[in-house]
């Protein structure tokens, strides 16, 4: 700083306003909305510049308030990949190391960071405003961004070589069957069948590994919901977009650093039994509220819609049974399993091909209980024929067998006209 105040030309320009603006800090920039604070910003920074007589064009002004902005209010260089709609992932290994996920594919991100206490400092600038933490204590935490994308970040000593951290983004676009079908990611024939069978209130659980689409899955189905119906949402962490008006959406939340406070999935399903829900979706079962869910399909609510890790359909219902025996109640497999049989009709499976793309590989549906257990019989099949020479997976959807379930979309008045080819 020159010994009159004014900005020393001796440093860059973007380091001499950033300098100014610590020197003396104005506490209405952090702030009001995310919005907010970046036009607050904006105004700063000129009032700098025109007090120090520096002046500069349109364009090299915009790319200054930006580069600031992201550092001040924003995620530093972190920013420039979160407004690049191609990236669908971002994961920082270390400062150093960063990916990013474009087309389904992983690549080398074109950024790096200068240490790992930026990292951290990423990291709190997320979690602060929702009042969590992570520290040798706690060392993990799950948040939200103010774009409705997913952090998770992990430190040592859990993580041996530094922290780690997964951000997981989200179209800004909603996708609709129709988008989904013009990425091959299913038919005309399974759009129709599935928009149908959530019209008739056909309870659906689309199942799938970690990245394969289950949540962009659960939204478009959502998408088919009548528009005067009340929806409760459950999630662990925020991510669905309906889109509608009549939705109340309910976040589990962690404890706090004294281990108090912690509201459950199950929780959070019990009491949207109690608001009069036209159709309740959560958006992931992991553990024991799968009960709560299960009784609520049983019971009234149909229609219900949820997402759940798994291999494969079958993989999916012995996981369900799985899930409900951690609710620890005592219940024995056979009346489990005439849960399940009573109260699911539809499994969408979901997968990411080794090309990177997301398909529907199944759609299948719960006939019933039998002697041998829970029969599941395949609608829909996606059947793989290799590779082209771009890499790409190639492959088929086939019919497989006529939904016994479509006496229930008939008996709905839902219009829909069965194809077997």
């Amino acid at each position: 700083m020159a010994e009159d105040g004014r900005l020393s030309p001796n440093i860059g320009l973007k380091e001499r306003v950033r300098m100014r603006l610590l020197e003396d800090p104005d506490p209405a920039l952090l702030e009001g909305s995310h919005a907010d604070r970046r036009l607050n910003l904006r105004e700063a920074v000129r009032r700098v510049l025109d007090e120090d007589q520096v002046i500069i064009g349109g364009s090299q002004m915009a790319t200054l308030v930006r580069e600031i902005s992201d550092e001040v209010v924003g995620l530093g260089p972190l920013e420039e990949l979160l407004r690049d709609p191609r990236v669908t992932e971002v994961m920082i290994n270390g400062p150093q190391s960063i990916y990013v996920e474009l087309g389904g594919r992983i690549e080398r991100a074109w950024i790096t960071l200068e240490s790992e206490a930026q990292i951290h400092h990423l990291i709190d600038r997320v979690i602060g405003p929702l009042g969590l933490r992570i520290d040798e204590s706690h060392p993990y935490v799950e948040a939200r961004l103010p774009d409705g994308s997913r952090l998770h970040a992990i430190i040592p000593p859990l993580s041996i070589y530094g922290p780690a951290v997964t951000i997981r983004r989200f179209s800004a676009l909603p996708f609709t069957f129709r988008s989904l079908v013009a990425k091959q990611t299913l038919t005309d024939q399974m759009a129709g069948f599935l928009d149908a069978a959530v019209r008739a209130k056909l309870n659906i659980i689309v199942s799938g590994g970690t990245g394969s689409g289950k949540t962009t899955m659960l939204n478009v189905l959502s998408g088919s919901i009548p528009l005067g119906e009340r929806l409760i949402t459950i999630e662990e962490a925020a991510e669905l977009r309906l889109g509608r008006e009549h939705v109340v959406s309910l976040e589990a939340r962690p404890s706090n650093v004294e281990g108090q406070g912690e509201v459950s999935v199950r929780e959070l399903v019990r009491n949207a039994l109690r608001m009069r829900p036209d159709r309740i979706i959560v958006g992931e079962v992991r553990s024991g509220e799968a009960l709560d869910m299960l009784q609520a399909m049983n019971t009234g609510h149909e229609g219900s819609l949820s997402t759940c890790h798994a291999n494969s359909p079958e993989d999916l219902l012995v996981r369900l049974e799985t899930m409900v025996m951690m609710a620890e109640l005592g219940l024995a497999p056979g009346p489990v399993r005439q849960q399940i049989a009573a109260a699911l009709d539809v499994i969408v499976h979901t997968s990411r091909l080794p090309d990177g793309s997301r398909r529907i590989v199944k759609v299948s549906e719960v006939r019933g209980l039998t002697d041998r257990g829970l029969a599941l019989t395949d609608i829909f099949e996606f059947v793989p024929a290799g590779l082209d020479d771009a890499g790409d997976v190639q492959g088929e959807f086939h019919v497989r067998d006529r939904p016994a379930c479509l006496q229930k979309i008939s008996a709905a008045g839902i219009g829909y006209c069965w194809s077997p080819t």
